[in-house]
């Protein structure tokens, strides 16, 4: 059976999605709702979200709470565009340091979002309906909602 119809089929892996966190409630909410958006469309039954500092769930809460729901296998993801420090040192580390808790349970980080070719579709997309918005022929976008960021400016002529 190829893996990949043995990793859809097996109910027992996890994916943990994490960011970095941040102070701000809107920002950390916002991978809350990517997490049910990606929950929904995907074939894992454990899906849990995380941030790597600043905020709750960590890594380590989210791991628990998949092994608790029967994981033994976790896949964490980061929701990061660049291999940097956080996906090469930190998100490993702690990954490693919650697994140690679960003696038994396979874990791996993946990749960074990077450059994925499904990536130039988003940022199209991100850039025409910003673009609409801006000429008034579509609503702010749920990112800028609410901020009046997506407004066309010209630079003050003398």
């Amino acid at each position: 059976m190829p893996i990949k119809d043995q990793i859809t089929k097996d109910q027992t892996t996890a994916v943990i999605i994490v960011d970095h966190g941040s102070r701000r409630e809107e920002s950390n909410k916002m991978l809350e709702d990517f997490v049910g958006m990606f929950r929904a469309a995907s074939h894992f039954a454990i899906v849990e979200a995380a941030h790597m500092e600043l905020a709750e769930p960590s890594i380590a809460t989210a791991f628990d709470r998949c092994v608790e729901r029967g994981a033994r296998r976790v896949v964490v993801s980061p929701y990061f565009l660049s291999p940097g420090k956080h996906w090469n040192q930190d998100i490993p580390r702690l990954t490693a340091e919650a697994a140690k808790k679960h003696p038994g349970v396979e874990f791996v980080v993946g990749a960074p979002i990077g450059l994925h070719p499904m990536m130039v579709d988003v940022v199209q997309s991100r850039i025409d309906h910003c673009l609409q918005h801006a000429v008034g022929h579509a609503p702010e976008c749920n990112v800028c909602a609410g901020t009046g960021r997506c407004v066309m400016k010209t630079s003050a002529s003398r």
